[in-house]
């Protein structure tokens, strides 16, 4: 569990692209395929997936978003799954929950390393987050534009919220 002082529609949005892995991630990028031809988006009604691939072992991983807000993450490597909620706590802050799940034979040590390599990931994107949030509540830009090919997830998302809200409109 961790808290990030952001606001939950951007801590969303920031699990819904890895364009900014290569960058904020290195360790990530130095496992993972991240080039945008590699690295592969599937935007879908109820969820959207993300796809990659291990650098040295081919295996694959995924990282979903099931609308609105349960977050659920299989890396490359041993048997492994994070699940849990992305929850807003107020208008800007958000709660990040995770619980982790390995199978029997994943040994003690690969899941410590893996544990410490998972903290250093949510670590850079609380920081990204946050610096985001704080750009967009500088006021100094009225709106953003989506980049259609590396941020069509997060447009999935839009348009779901978008979708919901106009119920209450």
């Amino acid at each position: 569990r961790f808290t990030l002082d952001a606001n939950w529609k951007v801590s969303v949005e920031n699990f819904l692209e890895c364009y900014h892995c290569a960058t904020v991630h290195p360790a990530f990028a130095a496992d993972v395929d991240v080039r945008p031809d590699a690295y592969e988006l599937e935007p879908h009604e109820t969820f959207v997936a993300q796809f990659c691939t291990s650098k040295a072992t081919g295996e694959r991983g995924q990282f979903h978003l099931v609308f609105p807000n349960t977050g659920i993450n299989v890396f490359p490597g041993p048997a492994n799954l994070s699940i849990g909620p992305i929850v807003p706590d107020g208008p800007e802050r958000t709660v990040r929950i995770l619980d982790y799940f390995f199978a029997p034979d994943v040994e003690p040590d690969w899941i410590e390393r893996f544990l410490a390599y998972d903290d250093q990931i949510g670590r850079e994107d609380t920081a990204l987050v946050e610096s985001v949030h704080r750009g967009m509540r500088s006021g100094l830009l009225d709106h953003g534009r989506l980049l259609p090919e590396s941020e069509q997830l997060i447009a999935a998302f839009q348009a779901w919220t978008r979708r919901r809200l106009d119920r209450y409109a």
